[in-house]
């Protein structure tokens, strides 16, 4: 079992930056490849980021590509994103995800959640 704890999320204006973090417990953290999802209200939940468990690859959505970065603390078990020029279409709650493949876009392809962070990003 893999416990993953979101924080860092807020409200700012739009062009601001925020810099998520999600630690983890439970298990060995650098087995696992980490995802950043994010659900807006009404709308499903999207893939954002995602990271490797071993070389630090990354994958953006277009969305968020060149604005977004995502990064890897395995030494304290913690996944980071930070966005940068925050749109309100930012606007969500951002959950971190865990799993045991290499690198994953796919939410069915994660197994652990955390609970979630809203963001919030006024115009």
């Amino acid at each position: 079992q893999v416990r993953l704890v979101e924080s860092g999320g807020g409200l700012v204006q739009a062009g601001a930056s925020l810099r998520l973090s999600c630690t983890a417990s439970g298990r060995t953290f650098s087995n696992y490849a980490m995802g950043w999802f994010r659900q807006a209200p009404g709308k499903e939940r999207e893939f954002v980021a995602a990271i490797s468990r071993s070389d630090s690859t990354t994958y953006y959505s277009d969305s968020v590509k060149g604005r977004f970065t995502i990064a890897r603390d395995n030494s304290k078990n913690t996944v980071y994103l930070q966005m940068n020029s925050l749109k309100p279409e930012d606007m969500a709650v951002y959950y971190c995800a865990a799993g045991s493949g290499l690198l994953i876009t796919s939410q069915n392809q994660y197994a652990y959640w955390g609970q979630g962070t809203q963001v919030t990003v006024s115009s």
